[in-house]
């Protein structure tokens, strides 16, 4: 080998162990074809700004139905309503989530794309770090034939955070018109977002007439989630809810009936342990009780 073929060989080992440092190449357009769901994110190494971000596609999305909530008919079925107007271009509502915590709040959401995402619905996650990032998201689904929810799980602001007004911004405080393909559905343990104080209630004033008058602060406070058009309310589970979500869960995991009955001690016990009685906690002691169970006498054969 001469000392040409040398350098060459040596040059490309080089460029070969510097492309696998960089970070994966970002496409310029999503990916629409490869998932339902979408999440936006920032390519590693990138500068702030909007440049550097892109739709990811997320391939392994959560399957769950919406026959697999259970208690919650209620609110299953308004934001189904709300939804099925959204895909079939009626006018539709943002729609904020809130309530106690494991009732079903975020997996509402993920039900609702799974029983919409063949009539055009899709989904694009986006955490609350990026919520001024919301403009450049509507533009650029803003020409798609599908039909978007923005979901933002688990929201919550401090006083001052810049994403309090950017979604404020976004849902109805901003001179161009809300995109007709674009909805946002948020989830949140606080009803309207914000820490509420004693403090908050020094602003109040009462009129001649004897009514109270909340201060600017309150005010403020109760804009945001004022610009959502549904609100819907979740509340924990009573024991017997609780259980029955339980059954169902062991259910879809092979369990037979008797020992689902069975195991309604033991997901009491679970339940008290964890200071909840919340779908989040039954699904979870489900998947426990269910794993340790030895397998069934058919299954047993397949293996052996």
């Amino acid at each position: 080998m001469n000392q040409l073929d040398q350098f060459l060989h040596r040059a490309e080992n080089l460029l070969a162990r510097l492309e696998a440092m960089l970070p994966p190449a970002v496409p310029r357009e999503p990916e629409w074809g490869r998932s339902f769901a979408f999440r936006w994110r920032k390519r590693p190494g990138a500068n702030a700004g909007t440049g550097g971000k892109y739709l990811q596609p997320v391939l392994h999305a959560s399957s769950i139905a919406l026959d697999d909530l259970q208690h919650i008919k209620r609110q299953k079925e308004q934001i189904e309503q709300n939804t099925r107007q959204f895909v079939q271009r009626r006018p539709a509502n943002n729609v904020l989530l809130t309530g106690a915590r494991g009732t079903g709040k975020s997996s509402l959401i993920k039900a609702c794309l799974n029983g919409f995402a063949s009539q055009g619905l899709r989904l694009i996650e986006v955490d609350k770090a990026d919520l001024a990032d919301l403009p450049d998201i509507v533009d650029l689904v803003a020409g798609r034939p599908e039909r978007f929810v923005i979901f933002c799980d688990d929201l919550s602001f401090e006083e001052g955070e810049a994403g309090y007004k950017a979604l404020k911004v976004a849902l109805d405080g901003s001179i161009t018109a809300q995109s007709d393909n674009v909805l946002i559905y948020a989830t949140s343990n606080r009803r309207h977002l914000m820490p509420e104080k004693m403090s908050d209630n020094a602003g109040a004033s009462h009129g001649d007439d004897g009514d109270l008058h909340p201060g600017e602060t309150v005010e403020e406070k109760i804009s945001l989630s004022e610009r959502f058009g549904l609100w819907l309310s979740f509340y924990p589970f009573r024991q017997d809810d609780y259980l029955d979500i339980v059954a169902h869960w062991l259910h879809s995991f092979g369990c037979t009936p008797q020992q689902v009955e069975a195991a309604r001690a033991e997901a009491l016990r679970w339940a008290l342990g964890r200071g909840s009685r919340s779908g989040r906690v039954a699904w979870q002691f489900a998947k426990d009780y269910a794993g340790k169970l030895p397998p069934a006498p058919e299954q047993e054969q397949v293996n052996v």
